[in-house]
């Protein structure tokens, strides 16, 4: 397919030898005036303009001015019978690539386009090649090769520059706060916030007005208008962490959101209108919930527009060693030591290890490691306790449990809650949501029993 150019010009003789002398190169189009330039211009997509700069009464000054505010502009070349140094410095500051002077010389009008056509070609391949690498710069935390990690970042690429909610599952510790970044990150509203609420940290009623805002004076201790996260996240994305943990009334206003996109402040029946991209996160699965009653069907399809899966790391243990290096690094730098390599002994150990605190739990083993190491190397005895003494695959934290031998006597049921938990603790490395998993109970149900038991 030949390049497309249009010829402006209102002597009909220039008009004329210019198509016969370039339309082998070129597919080309003849106005005589501007009028008729700028319809060809609106209706067909012309990749180079050839205009003089005088078309009887009328500028081409101006026709090169509308023809560049175009969507897909094109390559502008002036010609003009007045080949002063202010004429040609006044064309090419209003965005004209280049220009010739009359008499034309057909060999050096042909070079010149071709010229011209060859750069605008260079220009687009470097835009492309720019918003490349910084797609991929974007993606940089999203670690891994793996088929499962591969499929995770095509989806990112796939749904990020639309405005569908999303919905990413997967078991605590798999990245899933990550991979909502860089769909805001590659998104067409990277400029707006990216704003995270974590659903599960809060009580209903705090979590209503963090989510909405409050009028001054619509609950006690309401002393001021608050604006909520909605509001805040206007123009971007809202991340609503652990959504499975949402009361019922919410759930119920968030699905309204979700519907109208507006929101109502508590203490106000005015609607406000807000344009939030949603992307939601669980390490729980909905689909099972709302099969229990606790999760509106409703709301998990306005969520589950699109759905990304974070894989667990014992399923993709090829990516244990990009991440670990990735992490040798970080931590390193953060603690100001050199960047050491593991010994096989360790990274043996890590490739053996199922990981139930996933990607979470392997940064705080590598982060032990550059801590501890004063060798050239991190090896075993460098990691935490829990791995040095792992036996197998499933060896871990998630293996703890205390035996009759671990309480002294007789405990009331306060004590042996109060016992209960603070191994659970022990064994996740003081991280609540993992400890919460091991006793069996929501990482709410975990923080109201601390509060409680004052721990």
């Amino acid at each position: 397919m030949l390049p497309t150019l249009l010829i402006v010009d209102d002597e009909r003789s220039t008009r004329e030898g210019l198509r016969s002398a370039l339309e082998e190169e070129f597919d080309v189009y003849l106005a005589a005036g501007t009028a008729e330039a700028a319809r060809i211009l609106k209706a067909e997509r012309i990749d180079l303009l050839l205009t003089d700069l005088r078309l009887g009464g009328e500028s081409g000054m101006d026709l090169l001015e509308s023809a560049l505010k175009l969507p897909e502009p094109p390559v502008a070349v002036m010609m003009t019978a007045y080949g002063s140094v202010d004429t040609a410095v006044e064309a090419m500051r209003r965005g004209a690539w280049h220009f010739v002077t009359k008499p034309l010389n057909l060999d050096e009008v042909e070079m010149l386009l071709k010229r011209a056509l060859r750069n605008r070609r260079l220009e687009t391949e470097n835009v492309q090649l720019t918003q490349q690498i910084q797609e991929t710069r974007k993606l940089d935390r999203l670690i891994g090769k793996s088929p499962e990690m591969v499929r995770v970042g095509d989806l990112i690429r796939q749904v990020a520059p639309t405005r569908a909610t999303v919905l990413i599952e997967g078991e605590s510790g798999t990245g899933k706060e990550v991979v909502a970044q860089s769909i805001h990150q590659l998104s067409g509203r990277p400029a707006g916030k990216l704003v995270t609420v974590h659903c599960a940290a809060l009580s209903p009623q705090l979590l209503e007005s963090e989510l909405f805002g409050h009028e001054k004076g619509a609950f006690t201790g309401a002393a001021q208008r608050r604006i909520g996260r909605f509001e805040q996240a206007d123009g971007g994305t809202l991340f609503l962490d652990e959504i499975g943990e949402i009361d019922a009334a919410t759930q119920v206003k968030l699905l309204r959101v979700l519907s109208e996109r507006t929101i109502e402040r508590v203490g106000s029946n005015t609607p406000v209108k807000v344009d939030v991209r949603v992307i939601a996160a669980t390490n729980r699965n909905l689909r099972s919930l709302v099969d229990a009653g606790t999760f509106r069907e409703d709301l998990f399809f306005r969520l589950n527009v699109v759905r990304i899966e974070m894989p667990p790391l014992r399923t993709r243990r090829e990516d244990v060693v990009l991440l670990a290096s990735a992490f040798l690094k970080e931590f390193a730098a953060e603690n100001g030591r050199p960047v050491k390599p593991l010994a096989d002994e360790a990274l043996e150990r890590l490739l053996a290890y199922d990981w139930p605190g996933n990607v979470r739990e392997l940064r705080t083993v590598i982060e032990h490691g550059v801590v501890m190491s004063n060798d050239a190397d991190i090896r075993l005895r460098h990691l935490p306790a829990f791995l040095t003494g792992a036996e197998g695959p499933a060896a871990g934290p998630a293996s703890v449990s205390p035996g009759p031998e671990a309480f002294p006597g007789i405990l009331n049921l306060q004590e042996l809650e109060s016992h209960a938990i603070r191994c659970a603790l022990a064994a996740a490395d003081g991280n609540r949501t993992r400890a919460a998993e091991l006793l069996g109970v929501s990482r709410r149900t975990l923080q109201r029993k601390l509060n409680l038991l004052h721990l």
